[in-house]
């Protein structure tokens, strides 16, 4: 199986980091240098900084940039697991196309299972363990709503891969807070009216729309460089 490419950016870092000659205390570049000088973009340099951060090559500082560390023996922990923004792109294309396949099956008690999951959502905003239980929850009923266990499995797979994921963990320690759980609300209350509406090209959209919202909210969050947030994410 091919290197993911985050890895393969992370390790081309590495070689930047020991040519260039950065004693342990050094600055690096900055993620953008990075991305201009592999041609590509700033989430999987992100990425890259993350796995360098588990790894223990580099430290980040919230609003200062990130420093070399030290460079790791031969033993030291490695990551393998997959990038949260790989993830999250991977969840936008599959869960937009499973509402919209939601929106031509999705019953009355069905409706009903979603609406109560996002009043239960909605009470428990005050604790992330809670609020993200319910988040799950509302993603797997709006697949259940399809009635193809097949789909189901899918999306249950990858907030198994998200809730179980070294890399995502360490991007939320980047993130001090988490008001951006009623923005999910209302996202999710919007995915709701185009399931009733049955619209299910409302529904795609609806759902792409708001994992765009999570990869741009937890992109910008997640910045250690600059508190100003440059739109330059995804190209």
């Amino acid at each position: 199986m091919a290197a993911r490419l985050y890895k393969e950016i992370g390790e081309q870092i590495k070689q930047e980091i020991i040519q260039s000659g950065l004693s342990v205390g050094d600055k690096l570049p900055t993620e953008r240098v990075y991305a201009e000088l592999f041609g590509v973009s700033r989430t999987l340099v992100r990425e890259a900084f993350i796995m360098l951060e588990i790894e223990e090559w580099i430290e980040v500082k919230k609003g200062s940039g990130s420093y070399f560390k030290s460079r790791p023996l031969e033993h030291s922990k490695h990551v393998s697991d997959v990038g949260p923004f790989e993830l999250l792109q991977a969840r936008q294309v599959m869960e937009s196309a499973i509402a919209a396949c939601a929106a031509q099956t999705v019953t009355k008690a069905d409706l009903q299972k979603l609406q109560d999951t996002l009043e239960l959502e909605e009470a428990e905003l005050h604790s992330v363990e809670k609020a993200n239980a319910a988040d799950r929850e509302f993603h797997l009923l709006v697949a259940q709503a399809t009635q193809n266990a097949l789909l189901v499995d899918n999306v249950r797979r990858l907030w198994d891969m998200r809730d179980n994921n070294p890399m995502w963990q360490q991007l939320h320690s980047r993130i001090p807070e988490s008001s951006y759980s009623d923005q999910w609300l209302k996202d999710h209350e919007k995915v709701l009216t185009q399931l009733r509406k049955r619209d299910a090209e409302g529904a795609r959209e609806a759902m792409w729309q708001h994992l765009e919202n999570v990869k741009r909210t937890l992109f910008e969050l997640s910045d250690t460089e600059s508190p100003d947030f440059d739109g330059y994410l995804f190209s």
